[in-house]
């Protein structure tokens, strides 16, 4: 038998969470997913929760993005927040892991590398094609900073990416409608095809 009203205990939770009070949140989740254990929208909340409890300073954004997300399609919005924690699930842990390995070994390293690291290897050998084509099949670049993506699409377009490049930036625009620097790449993307 069902003990909780799974729509208005959610809707709690994400008071919470919104409210910085992260503990109070994952227990709400967590009771909703006592007694509706395929509940996505718990499941992804309780997930945010904990990463904002770890001092995870993504996870608020993560969740503003997941609210809106919900607004237009709340299926939609659940897979696409749990396939986004999926992808990162455990990638704090193991990058902490990382910085005690050589940079030459990080490139083998399933789960990617850091853009950071990336842009030094293309330092090292000076030719950001070689690199990207050596890695880009068998390995992620991890891009945190906005410079950095900026930086990579700028690389993109340079190296003739065009189609990469592209797809990049309409998903980018899609989220940050209103970016100049976005848009001035994308001018500058339609000038080469041009």
């Amino acid at each position: 038998m069902k003990t909780v009203n799974k729509h208005k205990i959610l809707a709690l939770a994400n008071e919470h969470f919104s409210n910085e009070q992260y503990a109070q949140a994952l227990r709400n989740y967590a009771l909703v997913l006592k007694d509706f254990p395929e509940t996505k929208a718990a499941y992804n909340g309780a997930i945010l929760s904990e990463m904002a409890m770890s001092g995870e300073s993504g996870a608020e954004a993560l969740f503003d993005y997941y609210d809106v997300l919900r607004e237009d399609n709340v299926d939609q919005a659940d897979t696409i927040i749990a396939e986004i924690l999926e992808t990162m699930n455990g990638t704090l842990d193991q990058l902490g892991e990382l910085f005690n390995e050589p940079i030459k070994s990080r490139i083998v390293y399933e789960d990617g590398i850091l853009y950071s690291e990336f842009k030094e290897l293309v330092e090292d050998n000076g030719d950001f094609k070689r690199i990207f084509e050596n890695i880009m099949f068998s390995t992620r670049v991890i891009i945190t900073e906005k410079e950095d993506f900026v930086d990579f699409l700028e690389n993109l377009i340079e190296y003739n990416y065009r189609e990469m490049a592209l797809s990049y930036l309409e998903s980018a625009l899609a989220v940050y409608v209103n970016d100049t620097q976005l848009r001035k790449l994308l001018r500058s993307l339609a000038k080469k095809a041009g």
